[in-house]
């Protein structure tokens, strides 16, 4: 047990980590030069695709250090983006050190600081690593100095590497060695094994990641799960490398897996604890739950397939804990769920993933966040849906959550960030400078504003270089209306949305003129309206289309034609009483995109 690490590497986005991870598993021989490729810890199209890390991925790493001895690493490679900080804290939950990874040509960034905290919360072991030392940009001594004023530890300290050249690795692993202390727990206590992440295989059933505290889990093994209290027999357990590989036993201060044959996705919780059934441990303490930060609906296209998308959504939760979700239905979309989002990132990645690995065309909703509403006689109400929105003259005060937003960039684009904040209806707090070349600005503002185009907003004002990190301050009293979409005096309920009294005139408008470059013209004219209440803020018509009728009237008196066109007046006006106006599958994403 002393010659075992565990250990994760956190970083920002983009600052190289799944390259230095690839070298580590190379420099120890734990992948072949056939199965070597670029970022091979994500195995997900979508990762690779976008370059970003969404799932943490467990390996263990056989090393030789250079005294002789022989050390067996778990690594944990953690994801950067701020929509999956809730995999960053499980992964820290299963270590005893990290290493963190600093960019050398960008710096330290809102995300790197904010995993930091994470990490310095679990009393982890750091240690700071500079990658991508041989780039043109490198501002070495820049970097270590800031290193230094973040941390407090000694230059001596901190490692310079490359994980494209493959430099200083050999030092990063005798430094993981060397710093990061061995797991405690002791061998011959009841077995005690903490669930950090679990996936859904279609021929095994779930298979349980989980790191061993005290005890040990052998093959045949009667276990229990502490929170359900279920018994299951262990079929199989065994380490992760590349692959899975199955053992007799997993001891005490390893990473390991466990099939138990568990085929619903309910029966296993990330954060519950395994104990033998014979001899039972005590719960180890979990995880806090996940709280979401944005709400939408999904629903099938086909309403038919509403089972398939529940089935769907319960392996997809399973493999991703940060995911809620609860039954919903809509008057235009019919049976579907209200889901719980970490962010927009977030949501988005959910959206691929229900098409890509389970074939599900979906309809998302516009997003929202969870407000409380108080009536008359104060009673709590909370709010994740347009629909649950209290009659107004039964409402007292209606809060709204703020959050405490941390923004790093160049000094040139202060002014950028300013004006983009403020039009948010976010408050200046402060306002310093971490070195000559990188200030942090310290927002407060509120979750509304940021849910629809703030990330990207953010992007596109300072070219790329800003760095945004937020954390949830409490809610506070706002002005929020619920503005309803009217086609021809028909509520379309899956377009409503909650806003701000000041920003409602022009988001309806906005949502007007999108809905009538999206909505297919009809035998009959279309009325599209923004309404608040009984109030109409904003309103666009969509012309029927027509045939020409006095084409036949050549010559003659005018009151014929007058008379032919009445006629076709009348018609349309029967058909609009009974027709019914489809809303395509774009309207509802066009919500989103609104100022494209």
């Amino acid at each position: 047990m002393k010659n075992i690490r565990n250990f994760c590497i956190i970083a920002h986005i983009d600052h190289g980590k799944s390259t230095l991870a690839d070298r580590l598993l190379e420099f120890t021989k734990t992948i072949s030069d056939r199965d070597m490729q670029a970022q091979v810890l994500d195995d997900m199209d979508l990762e690779r695709e976008k370059g970003i890390t969404i799932k943490s991925h467990a390996i263990q790493m056989n090393y030789i250090a250079k005294n002789g001895e022989k050390f067996i690493f778990n690594l944990i490679d953690t994801p950067g983006h701020v929509d999956f900080s809730y995999e960053v804290s499980r992964a820290l939950a299963a270590c005893e050190g990290a290493l963190l990874l600093v960019d050398a040509a960008q710096g330290i960034q809102a995300q790197t600081i904010s995993n930091l905290y994470l990490a310095l919360e679990n009393d982890l072991e750091i240690i700071p690593v500079i990658n991508k030392i041989d780039m043109a940009g490198a501002m070495i001594e820049e970097v270590t100095d800031q290193i230094i004023e973040l941390i407090g530890v000694k230059k001596e300290d901190i490692l310079l590497a490359s994980g494209k050249s493959g430099i200083g690795i050999e030092e990063i692993l005798e430094a993981i060695v060397s710093r990061i202390p061995a797991p405690k727990g002791q061998p011959d206590a009841p077995l005690q094994a903490l669930i950090f992440d679990s996936v859904f295989n279609s021929f095994r059933g779930i298979i349980a990641y989980f790191r061993v505290y005290s005890g040990t889990i052998k093959k045949g093994d009667k276990i229990k799960f502490v929170n359900t209290g279920e018994e299951y027999e262990a079929d199989e357990v065994g380490i992760l490398k590349l692959g899975l590989q199955p053992e007799k036993e997993v001891k005490t201060g390893d990473v390991g897996y466990i099939i138990t044959g568990i085929k619903t996705a309910k029966d296993v919780k990330v954060g519950d604890t395994i104990t033998l059934a014979a001899n039972p441990g005590e719960a180890i303490k979990g995880f806090e739950e996940v709280k979401p930060m944005v709400f939408a609906g999904i629903f099938p296209v086909v309403t038919e397939d509403f089972e398939e998308l529940r089935d769907c959504m319960d392996k997809l939760q399973l493999n991703d804990a940060s995911l809620t979700y609860e039954l919903e239905t809509s008057q235009a979309l019919g049976f579907g769920f209200r889901c719980g989002f970490l962010g927009m990132l977030h949501m988005e990645i959910i959206q691929e993933r229900l098409e890509r690995e389970f074939n599900q065309t979906v309809i998302t909703t516009v997003p929202n966040v969870g407000f409380k509403a108080y009536d008359t006689k104060e009673k709590l109400i909370i709010v994740n849906n347009p629909s649950e929105m209290p009659d107004p003259t039964k409402l007292e005060r209606i809060e709204e959550p703020w959050i405490r937003a941390q923004i790093i960039t160049k000094p040139e684009y202060i002014g950028n960030i300013m004006t983009l904040c403020l039009g948010k209806r976010g408050l200046l707090l402060n306002q310093s400078y971490l070195t000559t070349t990188r200030v942090e600005l310290i927002f407060e503002l509120p979750l509304t504003e940021i849910v629809f185009d703030f990330y990207d907003k953010l992007k596109s004002q300072t070219r790329g270089y800003a760095s945004f990190d937020y954390s949830p301050i409490g809610f506070r009293e706002s002005d929020i209306v619920k503005m309803d979409i009217l086609l021809n005096a028909e509520k379309v309920d899956a377009l409503s949305a909650l806003i701000h009294r000041s920003r409602a005139q022009d988001f309806g408008r906005k949502l007007c003129e999108k809905l009538k470059e999206l909505l297919p013209r009809q035998q009959f004219l279309i009325a599209i309206q923004a309404a608040i209440g009984a109030k109409i803020v904003a309103r666009e018509n969509i012309s029927a289309m027509r045939k020409d009728v006095t084409a036949k009237c050549y010559g003659g008196d005018i009151s014929r034609k007058r008379k032919l066109l009445e006629k076709q007046k009348e018609g349309k006006k029967r058909m609009r009483q009974i027709g019914n106006v489809e809303v395509p599958q774009e309207a509802f994403l066009a919500v989103l995109k609104l100022d494209d």
